[in-house]
C-alpha cells in the first residue's frame, strides 16, 4: 500500500511546461508564415524543427512565445 501512495505522488507532480516558440518564416518566393513551435526544448532545437519541415527557407526568425 505504502509503495503505491509512492508511486500516485511521483506521477502526480507537476513537471515545468516545455518551453513555446513562434516562428517568422520569409520563403524563396517572398511569401511568409508564421508557425508555433511546441516540441523544442530551446532556440536551436525549434530552429533544426522548422528547418526540417518546411526545407529551403528564404530567412527564419524565432523567439520564445510568452
Amino acid at each position: 500500500m505504502l509503495n503505491a501512495q509512492r508511486k500516485n505522488a511521483a506521477t502526480n507532480r507537476c513537471r515545468a511546461p516545455r518551453p513555446e516558440f513562434i516562428a517568422a518564416v520569409r520563403y524563396l518566393d517572398g511569401k511568409r508564415d508564421i508557425f508555433h513551435v511546441r516540441n523544442a526544448d530551446d532556440l536551436a532545437d525549434a530552429r533544426n524543427l522548422v528547418i526540417s519541415e518546411l526545407g529551403d527557407i528564404r530567412s527564419l526568425v524565432i523567439a520564445p512565445r510568452h
